[in-house]
């Protein structure tokens, strides 16, 4: 999602960390959701698996701050666990039928379309753009939605609620995710145009 980049200026606090453990913890989560999604057919606690995994994104950078524990190996899983979620989440929800291909389309496009100025930026000696909070606030509507709509198939109250929140949270956050890409584009571009070749 080219939201995260490591800060040159902070200390780094090694491997060892709490907020890297939350990441690692995240990671792990994705395996366990998709059993529990398709293999024992558990959607309330594939629901809590999906809860566990925003709030620990939330907690994670949190910590990191709190405890001046930020590190490049956290700057290194905490997008990754992003990534991932970012595509096992809406596929699995895709193939169970909970989510329309087209909306899948635009999410997974959108990490495509950002994987093309990688080399560019590599050009240029940068390993990653700045953060952009547009960016962080998509991935957090994203990251609540999905699960809202999952609670929406539930049939009882929970689902009558969650399935127009989780809807709003989605459309709200795709459009963030999409525009985001655009501006990561157009800094891209200038950092293209302005820093010269690596190794010049």
């Amino acid at each position: 999602m080219a939201d995260a980049g490591a800060d040159p200026a902070v200390r780094d606090a090694g491997a060892l960390t709490i907020p890297n453990a939350l990441s690692v913890l995240r990671l792990i989560g994705i395996p366990v959701f998709l059993l529990l999604l398709f293999l024992w057919r558990n959607d309330a606690w594939a629901l809590v698996v999906l809860m566990l995994a925003g709030f620990t994104d939330w907690l994670d950078g949190k910590l990191a701050r709190l405890l001046d524990q930020q590190s490049a190996l956290g700057a290194l899983l905490d997008p990754l666990a992003d990534r991932l979620y970012m595509l096992a989440i809406p596929i699995a929800l895709g193939v169970r039928g909970i989510l329309p291909w087209w909306l899948i389309a635009l999410l997974i496009g959108r990490e495509v379309v950002l994987a093309g100025t990688i080399p560019l930026l590599r050009s240029r000696g940068l390993t990653a753009l700045p953060v952009l909070y547009l960016g962080k606030a998509a991935t957090f509507a994203l990251m609540y939605g999905m699960p809202m709509v999952l609670a929406g198939t539930f049939d009882n109250w929970v689902g009558t609620v969650m399935h127009p929140l989780g809807w709003a949270f989605l459309l709200w956050g795709t459009g963030m995710y999409l525009w985001t890409m655009v501006l990561y584009w157009y800094q891209t571009i200038l950092a293209v145009r302005i820093l010269p070749r690596a190794g010049r």
